[in-house]
Protein backbone atom coordinates (compact mmCIF):
# COMPACT_ATOMS: atom_id res chain seq x y z
CA UNK A 1 0.00 0.00 0.00
CA UNK A 2 1.32 3.44 -0.97
CA UNK A 3 2.46 5.12 2.25
CA UNK A 4 1.33 8.50 0.87
CA UNK A 5 -2.35 7.55 0.70
CA UNK A 6 -4.61 8.14 3.70
CA UNK A 7 -4.87 4.41 4.29
CA UNK A 8 -1.11 3.91 3.90
CA UNK A 9 -0.47 6.62 6.49
CA UNK A 10 -2.89 4.90 8.85
CA UNK A 11 -1.10 1.57 8.51
CA UNK A 12 2.21 3.28 9.35
CA UNK A 13 0.63 5.03 12.35
CA UNK A 14 -0.93 1.87 13.75
CA UNK A 15 2.30 -0.05 13.25
CA UNK A 16 3.98 2.59 15.44
CA UNK A 17 1.19 2.28 18.02
CA UNK A 18 1.62 -1.49 17.97
CA UNK A 19 5.33 -1.11 18.79
CA UNK A 20 4.56 1.17 21.73
CA UNK A 21 1.90 -1.24 22.97
CA UNK A 22 4.43 -4.06 22.68
CA UNK A 23 6.79 -2.28 25.07
CA UNK A 24 3.98 -1.39 27.47
CA UNK A 25 2.88 -5.03 27.56
CA UNK A 26 6.38 -6.19 28.44
CA UNK A 27 6.65 -3.55 31.16
CA UNK A 28 3.37 -4.81 32.64
CA UNK A 29 4.67 -8.40 32.54
CA UNK A 30 7.91 -7.37 34.25
CA UNK A 31 5.98 -5.48 36.95
CA UNK A 32 4.00 -8.63 37.72
CA UNK A 33 6.92 -11.08 37.68
CA UNK A 34 10.38 -9.57 38.11
CA UNK A 35 10.24 -5.94 39.25
CA UNK A 36 11.33 -5.18 42.84
CA UNK A 37 8.61 -3.60 44.94
CA UNK A 38 10.53 -0.34 45.15
CA UNK A 39 10.22 0.18 41.41
CA UNK A 40 6.43 0.33 41.35
CA UNK A 41 5.97 4.10 41.51
CA UNK A 42 8.47 4.87 38.76
CA UNK A 43 7.09 2.05 36.62
CA UNK A 44 3.58 3.37 37.08
CA UNK A 45 4.67 6.82 35.91
CA UNK A 46 6.46 5.38 32.88
CA UNK A 47 3.50 3.24 31.88
CA UNK A 48 1.15 6.18 32.35
CA UNK A 49 3.33 8.20 29.97
CA UNK A 50 3.32 5.46 27.31
CA UNK A 51 -0.41 4.80 27.73
CA UNK A 52 -1.17 8.50 27.40
CA UNK A 53 1.04 8.79 24.31
CA UNK A 54 -0.73 5.84 22.65
CA UNK A 55 -4.10 7.40 23.41
CA UNK A 56 -2.99 10.74 21.96
CA UNK A 57 -1.82 9.09 18.74
CA UNK A 58 -5.00 7.08 18.29
CA UNK A 59 -7.42 9.82 19.32
CA UNK A 60 -5.79 12.69 17.42
CA UNK A 61 -8.08 14.64 15.11
CA UNK A 62 -5.58 13.95 12.32
CA UNK A 63 -6.20 10.22 12.80
CA UNK A 64 -9.94 10.72 12.47
CA UNK A 65 -9.42 12.81 9.32
CA UNK A 66 -7.25 10.08 7.79
CA UNK A 67 -9.91 7.50 8.57
CA UNK A 68 -12.56 9.59 6.84
CA UNK A 69 -10.34 10.11 3.78
CA UNK A 70 -9.48 6.42 3.60
CA UNK A 71 -13.17 5.51 3.80
CA UNK A 72 -13.81 7.64 0.72
CA UNK A 73 -11.40 5.41 -1.21
CA UNK A 74 -12.67 2.15 0.30
CA UNK A 75 -13.28 0.56 -3.10
CA UNK A 76 -9.51 0.65 -3.74
CA UNK A 77 -8.80 -1.49 -0.67
CA UNK A 78 -8.74 -5.27 -0.36
CA UNK A 79 -11.24 -7.07 1.88
CA UNK A 80 -8.64 -7.33 4.67
CA UNK A 81 -7.71 -3.65 4.33
CA UNK A 82 -11.37 -2.68 4.54
CA UNK A 83 -11.77 -4.75 7.67
CA UNK A 84 -8.60 -3.14 9.04
CA UNK A 85 -9.99 0.32 8.30
CA UNK A 86 -13.19 -0.60 10.16
CA UNK A 87 -11.13 -1.61 13.21
CA UNK A 88 -9.03 1.57 12.93
CA UNK A 89 -12.21 3.62 13.11
CA UNK A 90 -13.33 1.61 16.11
CA UNK A 91 -10.03 2.24 17.92
CA UNK A 92 -10.06 5.93 17.01
CA UNK A 93 -13.62 6.31 18.30
CA UNK A 94 -12.86 4.49 21.54
CA UNK A 95 -9.71 6.55 22.15
CA UNK A 96 -11.25 9.89 21.20
CA UNK A 97 -14.11 9.42 23.68
CA UNK A 98 -11.79 10.06 26.63
CA UNK A 99 -9.13 12.66 27.33
CA UNK A 100 -5.45 11.82 27.52
CA UNK A 101 -5.43 13.41 30.98
CA UNK A 102 -7.99 10.87 32.17
CA UNK A 103 -6.06 8.01 30.56
CA UNK A 104 -2.90 9.04 32.42
CA UNK A 105 -4.77 9.50 35.70
CA UNK A 106 -6.30 6.04 35.34
CA UNK A 107 -2.93 4.48 34.57
CA UNK A 108 -1.37 6.03 37.68
CA UNK A 109 -4.30 5.18 39.96
CA UNK A 110 -4.57 1.58 38.73
CA UNK A 111 -0.81 1.04 39.01
CA UNK A 112 -0.87 2.35 42.59
CA UNK A 113 -3.91 0.25 43.49
CA UNK A 114 -2.63 -2.90 41.78
CA UNK A 115 0.77 -2.77 43.47
CA UNK A 116 -0.82 -2.11 46.87
CA UNK A 117 -3.24 -4.99 46.27
CA UNK A 118 -0.35 -7.48 46.16
CA UNK A 119 0.55 -6.57 49.75
CA UNK A 120 -2.84 -5.64 51.19
CA UNK A 121 -4.62 -8.75 49.97
CA UNK A 122 -2.10 -10.94 51.80
CA UNK A 123 -2.81 -8.89 54.94
CA UNK A 124 -6.61 -9.08 54.48
CA UNK A 125 -6.47 -5.29 54.73
CA UNK A 126 -9.65 -3.93 53.16
CA UNK A 127 -9.48 -0.72 55.20
CA UNK A 128 -6.34 0.53 53.42
CA UNK A 129 -7.34 -0.94 50.06
CA UNK A 130 -10.76 0.72 49.94
CA UNK A 131 -9.64 4.32 49.23
CA UNK A 132 -7.24 3.16 46.51
CA UNK A 133 -9.98 1.14 44.83
CA UNK A 134 -12.42 4.04 45.25
CA UNK A 135 -10.09 6.27 43.23
CA UNK A 136 -9.93 3.69 40.44
CA UNK A 137 -13.72 3.27 40.41
CA UNK A 138 -14.33 7.04 40.39
CA UNK A 139 -12.05 7.44 37.38
CA UNK A 140 -13.66 4.46 35.64
CA UNK A 141 -17.10 6.01 36.19
CA UNK A 142 -15.77 9.19 34.62
CA UNK A 143 -14.49 7.18 31.67
CA UNK A 144 -17.82 5.37 31.33
CA UNK A 145 -19.72 8.67 31.35
CA UNK A 146 -17.53 10.04 28.55
CA UNK A 147 -17.97 6.91 26.48
CA UNK A 148 -21.69 6.84 27.12
CA UNK A 149 -22.10 10.43 25.97
CA UNK A 150 -20.21 9.71 22.75
CA UNK A 151 -21.75 6.34 21.90
CA UNK A 152 -25.31 6.56 23.21
CA UNK A 153 -24.80 3.32 25.12
CA UNK A 154 -25.38 3.04 28.85
CA UNK A 155 -22.28 3.72 30.99
CA UNK A 156 -21.73 0.03 31.72
CA UNK A 157 -22.41 -1.06 28.13
CA UNK A 158 -19.82 1.46 26.94
CA UNK A 159 -17.18 -0.34 29.06
CA UNK A 160 -18.44 -3.79 28.12
CA UNK A 161 -18.05 -2.88 24.45
CA UNK A 162 -14.30 -2.42 24.97
CA UNK A 163 -13.92 -6.11 25.76
CA UNK A 164 -16.86 -7.69 23.92
CA UNK A 165 -17.76 -5.49 20.92
CA UNK A 166 -21.49 -5.27 20.33
CA UNK A 167 -22.50 -6.99 23.57
CA UNK A 168 -24.98 -5.36 25.98
CA UNK A 169 -25.81 -5.72 29.63
CA UNK A 170 -29.45 -6.51 28.83
CA UNK A 171 -28.41 -9.43 26.64
CA UNK A 172 -26.03 -10.69 29.32
CA UNK A 173 -28.79 -10.36 31.92
CA UNK A 174 -30.94 -12.63 29.75
CA UNK A 175 -28.17 -15.21 29.29
CA UNK A 176 -27.15 -15.18 32.94
CA UNK A 177 -30.74 -15.49 34.12
CA UNK A 178 -30.87 -18.88 32.36
CA UNK A 179 -27.74 -19.97 34.20
CA UNK A 180 -29.02 -18.69 37.54
CA UNK A 181 -32.16 -20.76 37.01
CA UNK A 182 -30.21 -23.89 36.06
CA UNK A 183 -27.00 -23.90 38.08
CA UNK A 184 -27.88 -23.78 41.82
CA UNK A 185 -29.95 -26.98 41.77
CA UNK A 186 -27.53 -28.63 39.33
CA UNK A 187 -24.64 -27.81 41.65
CA UNK A 188 -26.47 -29.37 44.61
CA UNK A 189 -27.43 -32.47 42.62
CA UNK A 190 -23.89 -32.94 41.34
CA UNK A 191 -22.33 -32.53 44.76
CA UNK A 192 -24.67 -35.17 46.16
CA UNK A 193 -24.01 -37.52 43.24
CA UNK A 194 -20.24 -37.21 43.59
CA UNK A 195 -20.34 -38.15 47.26
CA UNK A 196 -20.66 -41.74 46.07
CA UNK A 197 -17.59 -41.52 43.85
CA UNK A 198 -14.24 -42.81 45.04
CA UNK A 199 -11.45 -40.32 44.44
CA UNK A 200 -7.82 -40.77 45.45
CA UNK A 201 -6.20 -37.40 46.06
CA UNK A 202 -2.46 -36.93 45.47
CA UNK A 203 -0.56 -36.77 48.74
CA UNK A 204 2.75 -35.28 49.79
CA UNK A 205 4.67 -32.35 48.46
CA UNK A 206 5.00 -31.53 44.77
CA UNK A 207 8.02 -29.22 44.35
CA UNK A 208 7.55 -26.15 42.18
CA UNK A 209 10.47 -27.16 39.95
CA UNK A 210 8.82 -30.50 39.08
CA UNK A 211 5.44 -28.88 38.50
CA UNK A 212 6.99 -26.40 36.10
CA UNK A 213 8.77 -29.15 34.16
CA UNK A 214 5.48 -31.04 33.76
CA UNK A 215 3.65 -27.88 32.75
CA UNK A 216 6.22 -27.01 30.09
CA UNK A 217 6.13 -30.53 28.63
CA UNK A 218 2.34 -30.41 28.34
CA UNK A 219 2.39 -26.86 26.96
CA UNK A 220 4.74 -27.99 24.21
CA UNK A 221 2.66 -31.10 23.51
CA UNK A 222 -0.55 -29.14 22.95
CA UNK A 223 1.15 -26.66 20.64
CA UNK A 224 2.72 -23.78 22.58
CA UNK A 225 5.76 -22.40 20.75
CA UNK A 226 8.60 -21.82 23.24
CA UNK A 227 10.61 -20.06 20.55
CA UNK A 228 8.04 -17.29 20.86
CA UNK A 229 7.02 -17.46 24.51
CA UNK A 230 7.86 -18.50 28.07
CA UNK A 231 6.41 -19.56 31.42
CA UNK A 232 7.01 -17.59 34.64
CA UNK A 233 5.56 -17.05 38.13
CA UNK A 234 3.31 -14.20 39.31
CA UNK A 235 0.84 -13.41 42.09
CA UNK A 236 -2.08 -13.85 39.69
CA UNK A 237 -1.93 -16.15 36.62
CA UNK A 238 -2.18 -14.37 33.27
CA UNK A 239 -1.17 -14.43 29.62
CA UNK A 240 0.52 -11.29 28.33
CA UNK A 241 3.14 -10.10 25.90
CA UNK A 242 2.62 -10.08 22.15
CA UNK A 243 2.01 -12.80 19.51
CA UNK A 244 5.73 -13.17 18.76
CA UNK A 245 6.67 -13.19 22.46
CA UNK A 246 3.81 -14.54 24.58
CA UNK A 247 4.27 -14.51 28.36
CA UNK A 248 2.35 -17.11 30.40
CA UNK A 249 2.45 -16.95 34.19
CA UNK A 250 1.14 -19.10 37.02
CA UNK A 251 1.41 -19.50 40.78
CA UNK A 252 2.28 -22.82 42.41
CA UNK A 253 0.72 -24.70 45.30
CA UNK A 254 3.10 -27.45 46.37
CA UNK A 255 0.24 -29.30 48.11
CA UNK A 256 -1.97 -29.40 44.99
CA UNK A 257 -0.33 -29.66 41.57
CA UNK A 258 -3.68 -29.61 39.71
CA UNK A 259 -4.30 -26.01 40.75
CA UNK A 260 -1.26 -24.69 38.91
CA UNK A 261 -1.29 -27.19 36.05
CA UNK A 262 -4.83 -26.47 34.97
CA UNK A 263 -4.13 -22.76 35.34
CA UNK A 264 -1.14 -23.07 33.03
CA UNK A 265 -3.17 -25.01 30.46
CA UNK A 266 -5.90 -22.36 30.67
CA UNK A 267 -3.41 -19.56 29.99
CA UNK A 268 -1.84 -21.64 27.22
CA UNK A 269 -5.22 -21.55 25.48
CA UNK A 270 -4.93 -17.76 25.46
CA UNK A 271 -1.32 -18.02 24.30
CA UNK A 272 -2.06 -20.34 21.38
CA UNK A 273 -4.71 -17.91 20.16
CA UNK A 274 -2.16 -15.09 20.26
CA UNK A 275 0.52 -17.16 18.54
CA UNK A 276 -1.99 -18.20 15.87
CA UNK A 277 -3.15 -14.71 14.89
CA UNK A 278 -2.55 -13.80 11.21
CA UNK A 279 1.18 -13.05 10.96
CA UNK A 280 0.93 -10.52 8.14
CA UNK A 281 -1.59 -8.41 10.08
CA UNK A 282 -0.23 -8.57 13.64
CA UNK A 283 0.90 -4.94 13.67
CA UNK A 284 -2.57 -3.77 12.61
CA UNK A 285 -5.93 -3.63 14.42
CA UNK A 286 -7.48 -6.31 12.18
CA UNK A 287 -4.76 -8.73 13.29
CA UNK A 288 -5.71 -8.56 16.96
CA UNK A 289 -7.92 -11.06 18.83
CA UNK A 290 -11.66 -10.66 18.28
CA UNK A 291 -12.89 -9.73 21.76
CA UNK A 292 -12.26 -11.13 25.21
CA UNK A 293 -15.28 -13.44 25.15
CA UNK A 294 -13.67 -15.30 22.28
CA UNK A 295 -10.25 -15.07 23.96
CA UNK A 296 -11.62 -16.56 27.16
CA UNK A 297 -13.40 -19.07 24.95
CA UNK A 298 -10.06 -20.24 23.59
CA UNK A 299 -8.56 -20.62 27.06
CA UNK A 300 -11.60 -22.54 28.30
CA UNK A 301 -11.67 -24.60 25.10
CA UNK A 302 -8.15 -25.71 26.02
CA UNK A 303 -8.64 -26.17 29.75
CA UNK A 304 -12.22 -27.33 30.17
CA UNK A 305 -13.18 -28.94 26.89
CA UNK A 306 -9.81 -30.59 26.20
CA UNK A 307 -7.50 -30.82 29.21
CA UNK A 308 -10.01 -31.82 31.88
CA UNK A 309 -11.49 -34.48 29.61
CA UNK A 310 -10.88 -38.20 30.10
CA UNK A 311 -9.17 -38.60 26.68
CA UNK A 312 -6.62 -35.90 27.51
CA UNK A 313 -5.95 -37.34 30.96
CA UNK A 314 -5.30 -40.76 29.41
CA UNK A 315 -2.49 -39.06 27.50
CA UNK A 316 -1.26 -36.91 30.39
CA UNK A 317 -1.47 -39.39 33.28
CA UNK A 318 1.87 -41.13 32.55
CA UNK A 319 3.59 -37.75 32.23
CA UNK A 320 2.13 -36.57 35.53
CA UNK A 321 3.32 -39.71 37.26
CA UNK A 322 6.81 -39.49 35.75
CA UNK A 323 7.26 -35.91 36.92
CA UNK A 324 5.42 -35.93 40.24
CA UNK A 325 5.20 -39.45 41.70
CA UNK A 326 6.41 -39.72 45.29
CA UNK A 327 6.38 -42.18 48.17
CA UNK A 328 3.14 -40.80 49.63
CA UNK A 329 0.88 -40.94 46.55
CA UNK A 330 -0.54 -44.41 45.75
CA UNK A 331 -0.13 -45.71 42.20
CA UNK A 332 -3.92 -45.81 41.68
CA UNK A 333 -3.97 -42.03 41.99
CA UNK A 334 -2.24 -41.74 38.60
CA UNK A 335 -4.88 -43.68 36.70
CA UNK A 336 -6.63 -41.51 34.10
CA UNK A 337 -10.11 -42.30 35.44
CA UNK A 338 -9.11 -41.17 38.92
CA UNK A 339 -7.49 -38.00 37.59
CA UNK A 340 -10.66 -37.28 35.61
CA UNK A 341 -12.81 -37.63 38.74
CA UNK A 342 -10.30 -35.48 40.61
CA UNK A 343 -10.43 -32.74 37.97
CA UNK A 344 -14.21 -32.90 37.69
CA UNK A 345 -15.07 -32.42 41.36
CA UNK A 346 -17.85 -29.93 42.00
CA UNK A 347 -17.57 -28.14 45.30
CA UNK A 348 -18.57 -24.56 46.06
CA UNK A 349 -15.53 -22.56 47.14
CA UNK A 350 -14.37 -19.03 47.73
CA UNK A 351 -11.74 -18.59 45.01
CA UNK A 352 -12.85 -17.97 41.44
CA UNK A 353 -9.65 -19.11 39.72
CA UNK A 354 -9.82 -22.43 41.61
CA UNK A 355 -13.52 -22.97 40.99
CA UNK A 356 -14.82 -26.01 39.17
CA UNK A 357 -16.53 -25.77 35.82
CA UNK A 358 -20.05 -25.86 37.25
CA UNK A 359 -19.74 -23.26 40.02
CA UNK A 360 -17.43 -20.93 38.08
CA UNK A 361 -20.24 -19.07 36.26
CA UNK A 362 -21.81 -18.18 39.61
CA UNK A 363 -18.56 -16.48 40.63
CA UNK A 364 -18.70 -14.50 37.39
CA UNK A 365 -22.35 -13.55 37.75
CA UNK A 366 -21.66 -12.26 41.28
CA UNK A 367 -18.87 -10.00 40.03
CA UNK A 368 -20.83 -8.87 36.98
CA UNK A 369 -23.78 -7.76 39.09
CA UNK A 370 -21.55 -5.87 41.53
CA UNK A 371 -19.46 -4.07 38.92
CA UNK A 372 -22.49 -3.11 36.86
CA UNK A 373 -24.10 -1.55 39.94
CA UNK A 374 -20.82 0.19 40.80
CA UNK A 375 -20.57 1.85 37.39
CA UNK A 376 -24.25 2.78 37.29
CA UNK A 377 -24.04 4.40 40.75
CA UNK A 378 -26.30 1.99 42.62
CA UNK A 379 -23.43 0.74 44.77
CA UNK A 380 -20.39 2.35 46.41
CA UNK A 381 -16.98 0.77 47.02
CA UNK A 382 -17.52 0.80 50.79
CA UNK A 383 -20.56 -1.48 50.30
CA UNK A 384 -18.73 -4.18 48.30
CA UNK A 385 -17.79 -6.54 51.19
CA UNK A 386 -21.35 -6.72 52.51
CA UNK A 387 -22.92 -7.22 49.07
CA UNK A 388 -20.24 -9.74 48.12
CA UNK A 389 -20.93 -11.79 51.24
CA UNK A 390 -24.68 -11.80 50.62
CA UNK A 391 -24.32 -12.91 47.01
CA UNK A 392 -21.87 -15.64 48.00
CA UNK A 393 -24.46 -16.95 50.43
CA UNK A 394 -27.24 -16.71 47.84
CA UNK A 395 -25.37 -18.32 44.93
CA UNK A 396 -22.84 -20.65 46.54
CA UNK A 397 -24.05 -21.15 50.11
CA UNK A 398 -20.85 -19.68 51.58
CA UNK A 399 -20.15 -16.65 53.75
CA UNK A 400 -16.99 -14.59 53.34
CA UNK A 401 -17.69 -12.37 56.36
CA UNK A 402 -14.51 -10.43 57.13
CA UNK A 403 -12.38 -12.76 54.99
CA UNK A 404 -11.74 -10.12 52.32
CA UNK A 405 -8.59 -11.87 51.08
CA UNK A 406 -10.70 -14.77 49.81
CA UNK A 407 -13.66 -12.52 49.09
CA UNK A 408 -13.80 -9.18 47.34
CA UNK A 409 -10.01 -8.67 47.31
CA UNK A 410 -9.12 -11.92 45.56
CA UNK A 411 -9.07 -10.61 41.96
CA UNK A 412 -6.78 -8.06 40.38
CA UNK A 413 -9.30 -6.87 37.76
CA UNK A 414 -10.99 -4.00 39.60
CA UNK A 415 -7.69 -2.78 41.03
CA UNK A 416 -6.44 -2.61 37.44
CA UNK A 417 -9.57 -0.78 36.28
CA UNK A 418 -10.91 -3.70 34.23
CA UNK A 419 -14.65 -3.26 34.70
CA UNK A 420 -16.77 -4.85 31.99
CA UNK A 421 -14.34 -7.76 31.66
CA UNK A 422 -15.76 -10.34 34.07
CA UNK A 423 -18.80 -11.44 32.01
CA UNK A 424 -16.49 -12.45 29.16
CA UNK A 425 -15.33 -15.44 31.23
CA UNK A 426 -18.75 -17.09 31.11
CA UNK A 427 -19.48 -15.91 27.58
CA UNK A 428 -16.17 -17.59 26.82
CA UNK A 429 -17.26 -20.85 28.45
CA UNK A 430 -20.29 -20.85 26.18
CA UNK A 431 -18.17 -20.08 23.11
CA UNK A 432 -15.84 -22.92 24.08
CA UNK A 433 -18.61 -25.53 24.37
CA UNK A 434 -20.12 -24.52 21.04
CA UNK A 435 -16.78 -24.46 19.23
CA UNK A 436 -15.69 -27.80 20.68
CA UNK A 437 -18.88 -29.45 19.44
CA UNK A 438 -18.15 -28.03 15.99
CA UNK A 439 -14.61 -29.43 16.18
CA UNK A 440 -15.96 -32.86 17.12
CA UNK A 441 -18.31 -32.73 14.15
CA UNK A 442 -15.41 -31.83 11.85
CA UNK A 443 -12.95 -34.40 13.30
CA UNK A 444 -14.86 -37.65 13.97
CA UNK A 445 -11.98 -39.34 15.83
CA UNK A 446 -10.98 -36.20 17.74
CA UNK A 447 -11.07 -37.74 21.20
CA UNK A 448 -9.05 -40.75 20.07
CA UNK A 449 -6.41 -38.34 18.71
CA UNK A 450 -6.38 -36.41 21.99
CA UNK A 451 -5.95 -39.61 24.03
CA UNK A 452 -2.71 -40.41 22.19
CA UNK A 453 -1.39 -36.84 22.44
CA UNK A 454 -2.00 -35.87 18.82
CA UNK A 455 -3.25 -32.28 18.71
CA UNK A 456 -2.29 -31.41 15.14
CA UNK A 457 -5.76 -31.74 13.57
CA UNK A 458 -7.42 -29.91 16.45
CA UNK A 459 -4.94 -27.02 16.31
CA UNK A 460 -5.38 -26.80 12.54
CA UNK A 461 -9.14 -26.65 12.98
CA UNK A 462 -8.87 -23.90 15.60
CA UNK A 463 -6.49 -21.98 13.37
CA UNK A 464 -8.80 -22.17 10.37
CA UNK A 465 -11.96 -21.50 12.39
CA UNK A 466 -10.77 -18.80 14.81
CA UNK A 467 -7.11 -17.85 15.14
CA UNK A 468 -6.21 -16.97 11.55
CA UNK A 469 -9.11 -14.52 11.21
CA UNK A 470 -7.99 -12.04 13.87
CA UNK A 471 -10.66 -9.32 13.92
CA UNK A 472 -11.69 -9.72 10.29
CA UNK A 473 -15.17 -10.88 11.31
CA UNK A 474 -17.48 -9.67 14.04
CA UNK A 475 -17.98 -12.13 16.90
CA UNK A 476 -21.38 -13.20 15.58
CA UNK A 477 -20.02 -13.66 12.06
CA UNK A 478 -17.03 -15.65 13.26
CA UNK A 479 -19.18 -17.97 15.39
CA UNK A 480 -21.55 -18.47 12.47
CA UNK A 481 -18.62 -19.29 10.16
CA UNK A 482 -17.12 -21.73 12.67
CA UNK A 483 -20.23 -23.41 14.09
CA UNK A 484 -23.16 -22.57 11.84
CA UNK A 485 -24.90 -20.28 14.36
CA UNK A 486 -24.31 -17.38 16.72
CA UNK A 487 -23.69 -17.92 20.43
CA UNK A 488 -26.14 -20.44 21.85
CA UNK A 489 -26.02 -21.10 25.64
CA UNK A 490 -27.63 -24.52 25.14
CA UNK A 491 -24.27 -26.02 24.11
CA UNK A 492 -22.73 -25.07 27.45
CA UNK A 493 -25.64 -26.39 29.50
CA UNK A 494 -25.65 -29.63 27.50
CA UNK A 495 -21.88 -29.98 27.99
CA UNK A 496 -22.31 -29.70 31.77
CA UNK A 497 -25.06 -32.31 31.73
CA UNK A 498 -22.98 -34.74 29.66
CA UNK A 499 -19.86 -34.35 31.79
CA UNK A 500 -21.41 -34.17 35.26
CA UNK A 501 -24.75 -35.98 34.90
CA UNK A 502 -24.29 -38.58 32.15
CA UNK A 503 -27.32 -40.73 31.42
Amino acid sequence: MNQHTAYGKLEALFSKINNLSHLASMAHWDAATMMPAGGSEARGQALAEVTGLINELVSASETGELVEKAEQDRDQLSDWQQANLREMRRQWFNASCVTSELVRAQAIASSRCENAWRKLRAENNWLDFQPLLSEVIDLTREQAAMRSAASGRSPYDSLLDLYEPGQTGSNIDSIFSRLKAFLPSFVEETVQRQKNESVIRPAGRFPEKKQKALAMELMKAIGFDFEHGRLDTSHHPFCGGVPDDVRVTTRYNEDDFCESLMGVLHETGHAKYEQGLPREWRAQPVGKARGMGLHEGQSLFQEMQVCRSLPFLRFAAPLMRRHLDNDETPAACWQAENLFRLNSRVEPGYIRVNADEVTYPLHVILRYEIEKNLIEGRLEVRDIPEVWDQKMQDYLGLSTGDNHRDGCMQDIHWAHGLLGYFPTYTLGAMNAAQLYQAARNAIPDLEEQISRGDFEALNQWQSQAVWSWGSYYSIDELMRQATGETLNPDYFIEHLKQRFAPA
